[in-house]
């Protein structure tokens, strides 16, 4: 088989992993990770022996959605840094990361399961979420939009610990939640005050 006979079918299983990938995110969210496979094949557009290929177990689907909403969270920090001044750019981005725990509260279950398989995931994390928010801060602080010194990890757990309850709103965040954020970035610019 030539190079060229070959090619196409890269394409096209990048293209199925792709659909696969975002189909399940979508499935996910609507019914939960025990969704029927059938339902994520159908959504995109493949034959559940595709899916299987791909995927060969579930734990391997839910990964590659978390490290695809990783990825695509940490990539928005790039256009949004082009796009705002330093500050602004921090608000955005930390409001695009509060979609990002919305959309992982339908694989929540999952990745908190105790299954040896999604431990790789909080390293994942870690090293592209967390250097993604030091860069956006140490540029606000410079910009002297931030006054306040925080751990970028300890800064991301804060806000996923704020937006766990309540009734999601059009973003996926809830109400509550989104002012309960935007109070905490508030405090990033207030100099902080002795008390008694």
């Amino acid at each position: 088989m030539t190079d060229s006979a070959v090619r196409p079918r890269r394409a096209d299983a990048r293209q199925n992993v792709t659909a696969l990938v975002e189909a399940a995110k979508t499935v996910f969210a609507a019914s939960g990770v025990d969704a029927p496979v059938r339902a994520i094949a159908e959504k995109a557009g493949v034959g559940v022996g595709t899916l299987y290929r791909h995927f060969p177990l579930r734990s391997d689907l839910i990964s590659a959605v978390f490290r695809h909403e990783i990825d695509a969270c940490a990539d928005a920090a790039t256009e949004i840094e082009a796009a705002f001044p330093p500050g602004e750019a921090l608000d955005r981005w930390i409001m695009r990361y509060t979609q990002f725990v919305a959309a992982k509260r339908g694989l929540a279950s999952a990745l908190h399961s105790g299954d040896p398989a999604y431990e790789p995931l909080a390293e994942y994390f870690a090293t592209h979420l967390a250097p993604t928010l030091e860069r956006l801060l140490a540029a606000a602080t410079a910009s002297g939009d931030v006054v306040q010194q925080v751990d970028a990890s300890e800064f991301l757990g804060a806000v996923a610990n704020l937006c766990h309850g309540g009734t999601p709103g059009s973003a996926g965040t809830s109400p509550r939640a989104e002012r309960m954020v935007r109070l905490l970035l508030a405090g990033l610019r207030s100099q902080a005050r002795e008390t008694l």
